[in-house]
């Protein structure tokens, strides 16, 4: 009897069960790039991969992890901003791809759209990663207008082809650095701002998952809002101060390099709140509120907070909202095409006056017929108010024609 009461009061442990294995993969030159300054900015608990088809880019990459696709087909040498070239060089190495993918829960993949490499792989990797059931997150850049229509079009094609992909995507135009930065900011400067925000995409979302909350959000959280859902938005913000809460949540919401500036509509969206230990409640529930009122009145929401003394006096807001309904938006048509400008006349003369000789009768045998006289003459009424030199008594008289005014118009029998 005792001992059948001692089995019953035995204790198990249960096994940690090992966090989520994430995998931040910059593919061609600009990836490569970007996650060189996330390395530098000494991100944790994630594990870096470069992918490229030129051998001396990837010499110079800061990724303990590095793949070169298309040997024999690059030599080497990068695909020649040829996106084709790219996508082919992906798929003649499938097999190596899949292998760097093997056990990833979680995969980001950094590009910049509009060249060869980026353009053309992204999509064949994630397409691979989402067949092995990972979720994948593609933080792409889009190119400078300066860049020409064609790396324009190609990087078109190419986030097309990766929300096809079973990708989430946050996209982020280089157009709009031109008007975030000063006008004496350098070239790497502003290039370093929008690796930052790639930056704080993959660090806002990782340590989301790697770091424990005081209400707790896990990887099964993050799957739940981001696996497949298309075009996101994502957004961090910092601030401290008496209102520091709103105001961080109001950054986080109001990135000017994204593509979509607000997150109104979404279905999914993912709070966490990051403060030290003196984070209030009221801080807490004033930066969440901001977010729900944006969000569409069914989302799915899921809220997390995070103490983390290092923070000091500054409050950390990261939002991550997808399911946008952009099909449902209406089409504004202008009332007035855009090329008219009603301000502005004519470069050439406009006459509005209606050449009489398109009124005037061709003769008494041809005049229509009055229904009130039961004859055929002319109605008065049915010339142009302009040609009649006084009102007619009756309906039922002949009046004198009334010859027209000189016209500077000509008769088609009077053009030489």
């Amino acid at each position: 009897m005792a001992e059948e009461r001692a089995n019953r009061l035995k204790f198990h442990l249960v096994e940690e069960s090992p966090a989520a294995k994430i995998k931040v993969i910059g593919i061609g030159g600009g990836g490569g790039n970007a996650i060189n300054r996330m390395i530098e900015a000494n991100i944790e608990g994630v594990e870096f991969i470069a992918v490229n088809t030129d051998v001396q880019a990837l010499q110079t990459s800061l990724a303990p992890l590095k793949v070169q696709i298309g040997a024999q087909l690059t030599k080497g040498l990068g695909s020649g901003g040829h996106p084709e070239i790219g996508r082919q060089a992906a798929l003649d190495d499938r097999e190596r791809l899949q292998q760097i993918l093997e056990g990833a829960d979680m995969v980001f993949l950094t590009a910049g759209l509009g060249g060869g490499t980026g353009t053309g792989a992204t999509p064949v990797l994630a397409t691979l990663a989402s067949e092995m059931d990972v979720l994948v997150i593609a933080i792409v850049t889009m190119p400078f207008a300066f860049e020409g229509k064609v790396r324009a079009k190609q990087a078109e094609e190419g986030l097309s082809e990766l929300k096809s992909s079973v990708a989430t995507v946050i996209s982020i135009p280089n157009e709009r650095l031109l008007e975030t930065v000063n006008l004496d900011t350098s070239i790497q400067d502003a290039f370093r701002l929008a690796d930052d925000v790639l930056r704080q995409a993959v660090q806002g979302i990782s340590d989301l998952i790697t770091k424990p909350g005081l209400i707790n959000l896990d990887f099964a959280d993050v799957r739940s809002i981001m696996k497949g859902m298309g075009m996101a938005f994502m957004g961090t913000g910092i601030a401290s101060g008496e209102n520091r809460g709103v105001e961080a949540a109001q950054k986080a919401i109001s990135s000017p390099l994204l593509v979509d500036t607000s997150i109104k509509g979404a279905r999914g969206v993912l709070i966490n709140i990051t403060g030290g230990k003196d984070l209030t409640l009221h801080e807490v529930w004033k930066a969440s509120r901001l977010v729900h009122e944006l969000a569409h009145p069914e989302a799915n929401i899921i809220f997390g907070t995070v103490i983390d003394p290092s923070l000091k006096d500054m409050v950390k807001v990261t939002v991550i909202a997808t399911g946008f309904d952009r099909s449902a938006e209406p089409v504004v048509v202008e009332e007035t095409p855009p090329f008219i400008n009603k301000k502005t006349p004519p470069p050439f003369p406009v006459h509005t006056e209606t050449p009489p000789y398109l009124f005037e009768p061709k003769g008494h045998e041809e005049l229509p017929w009055n229904s009130s006289s039961g004859t055929r003459q002319w109605d008065v009424f049915k010339s142009p108010a302009y040609r009649r030199s006084t009102p007619p008594k009756k309906l039922n008289s002949m009046p004198t024609r009334i010859r027209p005014t000189p016209s500077p118009w000509k008769k088609p029998h009077e053009i030489s």
